[in-house]
């Protein structure tokens, strides 16, 4: 369970890395629309889980994590003069599976919701069959 300090310092570490991200990185191997899902902190603030979610086809998206990664010292480097930390955490950047997943449940859930109703559908039709009630 993260303390109070810990989650101040992820979300403040969060707007930031947003901030830069929009205005300061530049690299060409970004590609599609990039958002920061989330930050935790380790709990000596030592080190920061920077997620990231990638809208875009798979390529797309190793290319952007792959140029996030290496960006990050260059990221750690901005931060250290924006904020007020005694130290700034390493930086490692995690692609968040979340948007997909997510995604994947309501294709089920359709899936499965059109399937009831066809069995539905087949059942109102069977009752209402009069060679059936004999």
């Amino acid at each position: 369970m993260p303390t109070e300090r810990q989650r101040r310092v992820a979300e403040l570490l969060r707007a930031e890395i947003s901030v830069i991200l929009l205005k300061q990185v530049r690299d060409p191997g970004i590609h599609g629309l990039v958002t920061l899902t989330g930050v935790k902190v380790s709990p000596d603030l030592a080190y920061a889980q920077v997620y990231v979610s990638v809208l875009g086809d798979d390529e797309a998206a190793a290319s952007s994590f792959d140029a996030l990664r290496r960006a990050a010292p260059y990221i750690r480097a901005l931060l250290r003069d924006r904020l007020d930390l005694r130290r700034v955490p390493e930086l490692t950047f995690n692609m968040d599976d979340t948007p997909a997943r997510a995604q994947r449940v309501e294709e089920i859930i359709r899936s499965l919701r059109k399937q009831r109703e066809a069995e539905e559908k087949t059942d109102d039709d069977l009752a209402h069959d009069p060679g059936l009630n004999r």
